[in-house]
């Protein structure tokens, strides 16, 4: 995968802007269970009042709370407050809200940081608290006892109906003091969040006691809560939307850039690349593999820059909803990650092999399709059959293998989550009824657990999908890697003008990529322009190899091809491909029309060129009558003509090139004599100044060429013309009087 990563530089930006929405996606999703909790803890069990710390106060209370207050923190509860008596002109602002400040001067809460609502919170809640206490004990002195033990002093001697607010108030300072720093110790010990919870009670009652309608107060504080979390919610779906958006574009756009990059390379491939890699599994890579690495890209992209966002984020805030409760997670995580390693070690194996088995099953059904007739023929349905199924079973097996591995997956992950809710649920009642945790903070902890379970299932599933792709991934960049052994001069010659197309093999030796011996030895000849040279010898003797080397298919082992004095490896390959008209053995035709696959030679040819090239190609027949014409369907691969038709296209082609020189490789093999024959005698009359090279079989083809050649195991036997050979090599007489009599050969 990572050598393919280059290709995603062009969408670094796209990259970087998801990134960047995954993070605020991460924050949404983060943020939505403290919210949660604020709606059970605040909304729900303290109706809608956030913390111990009043929005406004009466006078005659809060001269009651600084009783309990330290003279140091009385300045910053002072500050923190702004006194409104009824006459003034700020009251007429606030009597709607509190309708008790039309009576009796209020204090208002001004604006205070984050910093200072928190040592507000935990002065003025103990303080109301303990305010709150000497209120229920005075209005029912049976509760002394218990209230004395709370808050660490004695308040059972107070006689009933006694006001004992003004007798502390004229209390010395240092026993006022010493009887609230025994408090705050009774208090220290619930921790703040426990006191800011049971200070909203009191602080709810001096809201009723100011006429605040308390039910549209709670009301009020769900809504808003709720409405914070449509609003997260709809920017989460917004930014899930979007990256899903960008994430596909890069996945897409880097797929199409690697599939275009490995058809560019095979394009350049010469032969000897096309020996290394099968057609089925070129094929392979270029479709499944890619798609393969483009989905691995989308989940790049989409899960494991946001899964570590999520987990980390999760574990931040889990850890502070309950610090005592992060081993639950821990054991998780652990168990998940066991999980993880186990499937990833069983299925990494088996994706290795499925990339293989499919190539497989490509090349069996693409020979199967290939070779229909042949197998026909030969009533070989049964064994292709048995074949193919063979290949398909062992692809479903390992496919099978591999997923029954994975299906475990999700029942272990129900489990495991189930689990932990269960733990969570269980240690969290404990502490939900020691009082040293909310209900709402339970329920966010078990959906941050939730959130990092699933952040690692995200990277599991990264880690079962990856190994795929990793190998999908070398399979491309083996391609794309892949050293062209013919490649093009760094300071190409060019040819001279005019253009002769004269060819010498000197001492030309040849051995195939792999091979331990040569194929061809010491070939030297000339094939000059205007001139017809043929090669002849028995099957195998070198001859399509011999014209294969002057478009440079192969490359020379040994001596070297010159055309019109240059060496052909010191010019451009698509220079001498440009001066070559090549007519193989085995006439390829493309899906499209009959006039299509014409101007495949030259997209500018003109009505007459073709017209022209089918007539000495000796195919006008078949072209104009049929009702289409030059429109007529070609299907692929040429498959709805017969092989001498494909043969005659395929040399109506090269014709319409026009070029300087013919490589004709055996391409009147599926010719009868009589169109043979009315064929060269046209070819002579269009090709009279070029240089022609014929590969073939037949000596009534090559017994009016200007030079013969013929071969036997790779070598030079003989070379003349055919009288010449006649009378002095013995290959060529074997080949002759095996073909024709000798009053034809005269």
């Amino acid at each position: 995968m990572l050598r393919l990563a280059k290709y995603l530089k062009p969408y670094v930006v796209l990259i970087m802007i998801t990134i960047v929405l995954l993070f605020v996606l991460a924050n949404a999703d983060l943020a939505l269970p403290d919210y949660l909790s604020r709606i059970v803890n605040n909304g729900i069990q303290q109706g809608g009042v956030e913390n111990a710390v009043p929005k406004a106060i009466r006078q005659s209370q809060m001269d009651k709370v600084l009783l309990f207050v330290s003279a140091g923190d009385k300045a910053l509860v002072s500050d923190a407050y702004l006194l409104v008596e009824p006459a003034s002109p700020e009251a007429e602002l606030y009597v709607d809200e509190y309708p008790a400040l039309a009576e009796a001067p209020v204090y208002l809460l001004q604006e205070a940081d984050g910093a200072e609502m928190d040592r507000l919170n935990s002065i003025l809640g103990r303080a109301l608290l303990v305010v709150s206490g000497i209120e229920q004990v005075m209005a029912d002195p049976s509760k002394a006892a218990s209230m004395g033990q709370e808050f660490g002093f004695d308040l059972s001697r107070i006689p009933a109906g006694v006001d004992l607010f003004p007798l502390l108030a004229s209390m010395p300072a240092e026993q006022l003091a010493q009887m609230s720093a025994a408090t705050g110790e009774r208090f220290a010990a619930l921790g703040d969040s426990m006191v800011t919870q049971m200070a909203v009670a009191v602080v709810r009652a001096e809201y009723e006691a100011l006429g605040v309608d308390a039910a549209k107060l709670q009301r009020d504080y769900i809504l808003r809560t709720g409405g914070i979390m449509l609003l997260i919610s709809l920017l989460g779906g917004a930014c899930t939307i979007s990256v899903s958006f960008l994430a596909s574009r890069t996945a897409a756009g880097a797929a199409r850039d690697i599939r275009k990059a490995v058809f560019t390379k095979v394009e350049s491939f010469s032969s000897a690349e096309f020996d290394g890699f099968s057609t089925a599994s070129l094929i392979t890579r270029s479709t499944n593999d890619v798609t393969q690495v483009q989905m691995v890209f989308f989940m790049i992209m989409r899960m494991v820059f946001f899964a570590p966002i999520i987990g980390i984020g999760g574990v931040i805030r889990a850890i502070d909803k309950s610090p005592n409760m992060w081993w639950i997670i821990a054991v998780a995580v652990l168990a998940l990650l066991g999980l993880i390693l186990v499937v990833f070690s069983i299925s990494l194996p088996k994706f290795k092999i499925i990339q293989s088995l499919i190539d497989r099953l490509n090349l069996v059904t693409r020979e199967h399709l290939s070779g229909m007739m042949v197998i026909r023929a030969f009533n070989k349905q049964a064994d292709e059959a048995e074949r193919f199924d063979r290949a398909n079973r062992d692809l479903t097996d390992t496919s099978l293998f591999v997923a029954r591995v994975m299906v475990i997956m999700m029942p272990a992950m129900m489990l495991l989550m189930n689990g932990l809710s269960l733990a969570i649920i269980w240690v969290g009642a404990r502490q939900v009824a020691e009082s040293t945790m909310q209900v709402g903070d339970m329920m966010a902890f078990m959906q941050y657990a939730m959130q990092i379970v699933f952040a690692f299932l995200m990277m599991s599933m990264m880690f079962i999908f990856l190994p795929r792709a990793a190998v999908s991934g070398d399979r491309i960049a083996d391609v794309l890697e892949t050293e062209i052994a013919i490649t093009d001069p760094e300071d190409p010659k060019q040819f001279k003008e005019p253009f002769a197309g004269e060819i010498e093999f000197r001492y030309v030796s040849f051995r195939y990529p792999g091979a331990l011996d040569d194929v061809l030895h010491d070939i030297s000849f000339t094939a000059r322009p205007g001139e017809t040279t043929a090669f002849i010898g028995s099957t195998g003797c070198g001859k399509s190899t011999v014209v294969n080397l002057i478009p440079r298919f192969y490359d020379v082992t040994d001596g070297a091809i010159y055309v019109d004095g240059i060496d052909i490896r010191h010019v451009r390959q698509t220079d001498l491909r440009d001066k070559i008209g090549y007519i193989p053995q085995r006439g390829l035709l493309f899906s499209g029309t009959i006039e299509s696959n014409l101007l495949y030679a030259d997209q500018n040819a003109a009505p007459e060129t073709l017209q022209e090239a089918v007539e000495i190609a000796q195919v006008t027949e078949f072209v104009l009558g049929r009702p289409e014409g030059f429109q007529a369907e070609i299907a692929q691969g040429g498959s709805n003509v017969s092989g001498g038709q494909k043969q005659r296209l395929a040399i109506a082609r090269a014709l319409v090139k026009k070029p300087p020189i013919y490589i004709f490789d055996d391409s009147f093999s599926a010719l009868d004599f009589r169109t043979d024959s009315a064929l060269r005698q046209a070819l002579k009359q269009k090709t009279g100044d070029a240089t022609v090279l014929i590969v073939t079989q037949r000596v009534a083809t090559v017994k009016n060429a200007d030079q013969i050649i013929v071969l036997e195991e790779g070598r030079v036997v003989g070379k003349g013309k055919h009288r010449e050979l006649m009378e002095s090599c013995d290959t060529y007489q074997e080949i002759a009087y095996s073909q024709l009599s000798k009053e034809e050969l005269a």
